[in-house]
């Protein structure tokens, strides 16, 4: 199939069970060795988080075996990439520890990944999880809706050893209930840029931005982009 002057391939299933979009599903790639990874909510296997490696030929894509990287329901998912340490950084909500806001490091390796032990970022129910990669202070960014502190907006900076991340302390973006969370890193201005909906002014689209120190975030003030 032809679009414009953009060949198209044709469809592939890498999990053949629901795969549905309200527990989360990410993708990003592993610029060392090629590859795509998928992480999602796997509804035919229990709702085990689970991921995928694709490799990419010419249009065409084709996946090694699933793995599972948390044996319990798994939603809010987000993946991003250490390109400092070629490591897969998972972020997630594991319903099978009181919805703690956990995290966790695969290795890609052929067509596979294996993964490192979970480690909790945020002891309470953590939502609308997103996950960034600093290339400056090589740090990953998570922000997410902490509802153990009344939804605020919130973010930690995560530093991965060998198979292991460790994180420093939170910090809050938003007073008030954060939606919808989006991070980015803008590697021009070396700055974090979070985006959400702002309950606490009637729901606006608004962004903040994040400059990352060591183990610690700092933020400026957030701005409505779409009141």
């Amino acid at each position: 199939v032809e679009s414009g002057t953009q060949a198209i391939g044709s469809e592939v299933v890498f999990e053949s069970a629901d795969t549905r979009m309200e527990g989360g599903q990410s993708a990003v790639f592993d610029n060392n060795l090629n590859k795509v990874v998928f992480v999602y909510w796997d509804v035919g296997n229990s709702s085990y988080g689970t991921a995928v490696v694709g490799t990419v030929s010419g249009t065409s894509i084709s996946f090694g075996t699933p793995v599972v990287f948390e044996s319990a329901t798994t939603e809010y998912v987000s993946a991003t990439f250490d390109s400092n340490l070629s490591k897969v950084v998972v972020a997630y909500h594991d319903n099978g520890n009181s919805s703690y806001g956990t995290a966790i490091v695969g290795t890609v390796s052929g067509t596979g990944i294996s993964f490192g032990t979970p480690v909790v970022f945020e002891a309470a129910d953590t939502r609308d999880i997103s996950a960034t990669f600093d290339s400056t202070s090589n740090k990953v960014v998570i922000a997410y809706k902490d509802v153990g502190n009344s939804n605020y907006g919130t973010s930690i900076v995560g530093t991965v050893s060998g198979t292991n991340i460790s994180f420093g302390s939170a910090a809050v973006y938003e007073a008030a209930e954060a939606s919808f969370n989006s991070v980015e890193f803008d590697p021009v201005n070396n700055k974090v840029v979070v985006v959400y909906q702002d309950s606490g002014n009637s729901s606006y689209g608004t962004a903040v931005v994040g400059t990352v120190s060591g183990t610690s975030i700092s933020f400026g003030t957030a701005v409505v982009f779409s009141a």
